[in-house]
């Protein structure tokens, strides 16, 4: 086993980039290793049933659960009691919304940011609206792309019951000081949720240490099966009581997952957190393994990254949004005189996947004065090279 990022390794394991794209849509969803539809269809190949103890079917359904809450609570840094699966990120956030809303009343007041995707926003506004709470928002800066924490914080109050923030946003990259925005939402009395779907991709995560109450973040776009995952403290997940069926059980997580879980699916996470955490090569648990391998790859992606942006800015033409000093390898542009879908059409001629939209950070399009329009986005994955991002820039000039 490799010591140090080899990415060609990692490519050998993915069999869609045999097709030659050069993907930078990973911000959408990354391409799949082998190991991770071998483990989904495998799971489908052997006996499985609902859990349970009884029959190797049920045994088999029960393992598979358990080791997939023990991969994400080894890739998170969290308690495998509090690993909740779901649809998606934005039906978790939704059911927790509606869950702790029933809390809320007039007078409250919940934090929303300009910077976020939708699923951090609107589940957060619905239930605020309906409880008759008030919606604040907390701007960035447009020129930067930067979320400084005391613009958060300072909306922050007696009356706050929640801050909804996001860990990175997924249309500029922009990465907020989460640690001191939880540290002064807490010292406030209130909640924190952090939307920690496009940070999960690009840097080693510690709920703890960053002090979120609710994390979510979503498996596909860390080279696992589509599927949400939300990470939280079993004794606050005690104290919440979702709608749910009769006989369904009042167990934590549980109670939070509704109906059969997809029992594949969960095969596929815990077979993607291991592709994770053998990236390089590295000795003991797999909490330390993802370590090593999750900090190789930051680097890897940083110094692509810095390649990537000085091909951009080389361009008199191109115009980028991604400026906040702390960000992930994820590049927002907009070509002078062409439209975003003639840029992105002309880029996947030339076979490269880089595609325009506002990704559903609808505000924070709109913030940086794009529209709902957004613009052309580049994100690196695990498996970007040199190669890829060289190529895109050649694209890029011929226009």
């Amino acid at each position: 086993m490799t010591t140090t990022y080899d990415v060609q390794r990692l490519r050998s394991m993915i069999p869609s980039l045999d097709s030659g794209t050069a993907h930078f849509d990973g911000p959408g969803g990354t391409q799949t290793p082998a190991a991770v539809a071998n483990a989904i269809a495998d799971a489908l190949r052997g006996p499985l049933s609902n859990r349970g103890r009884g029959t190797p079917a049920e045994i088999r359904a029960d393992d598979i659960t358990v080791a997939a809450r023990e991969a994400m609570a080894d890739l998170l840094g969290a308690d495998p009691r509090g690993i909740v699966f779901a649809r998606s990120m934005t039906q978790v956030t939704f059911d927790i919304a509606r869950t702790l809303a029933q809390g809320w009343g007039p007078g409250d007041e919940v934090v929303v940011t300009r910077l976020d995707h939708d699923a951090n926003v609107r589940p957060w506004v619905i239930a605020a609206e309906r409880a008759g709470a008030t919606i604040r928002w907390a701007e960035f800066d447009p020129r930067t792309g930067d979320l400084p924490a005391d613009a958060v914080l300072g909306l922050v109050g007696p009356t706050t019951r929640l801050v909804a923030v996001t860990g990175a946003s997924n249309l500029i990259g922009t990465r907020p000081d989460i640690a001191a925005i939880t540290a002064g939402v807490r010292a406030a009395g209130a909640l924190s949720y952090i939307d920690g779907v496009h940070l999960t991709a690009h840097s080693f995560i510690d709920v703890a240490a960053l002090g979120a109450d609710f994390y979510a973040c979503s498996p596909y776009k860390f080279l696992g099966p589509h599927l949400g995952v939300l990470a939280a403290s079993p004794d606050l997940l005690e104290q919440l009581h979702p709608d749910k069926l009769l006989p369904a059980t009042n167990a934590v997580p549980e109670r939070f997952e509704l109906g059969t879980l997809p029992y594949e699916l969960l095969a596929g996470v815990t077979a993607a957190v291991d592709v994770l955490a053998g990236l390089v090569g590295s000795d003991g648990a797999r909490r330390s393994r993802l370590q090593v391998s999750l900090a190789a790859l930051e680097d890897y992606e940083d110094g692509l990254s810095a390649r990537l942006r000085a091909g951009l800015d080389a361009d008199s033409r191109i115009r980028v949004y991604s400026n906040a000093a702390h960000r992930t390898p994820t590049h927002l542009f907009t070509v002078d005189g062409v439209s975003d879908d003639d840029v992105s059409a002309h880029l996947a001629k030339r076979g490269v996947d880089a595609p325009s939209s506002n990704f559903y950070a609808l505000e924070c399009s709109r913030h940086l004065g794009l529209g709902d329009a957004g613009g052309i986005r580049a994100g690196l994955a695990p498996y970007s090279t040199v190669e890829d991002v060289d190529r895109l820039i050649g694209a890029l000039a011929e226009i």
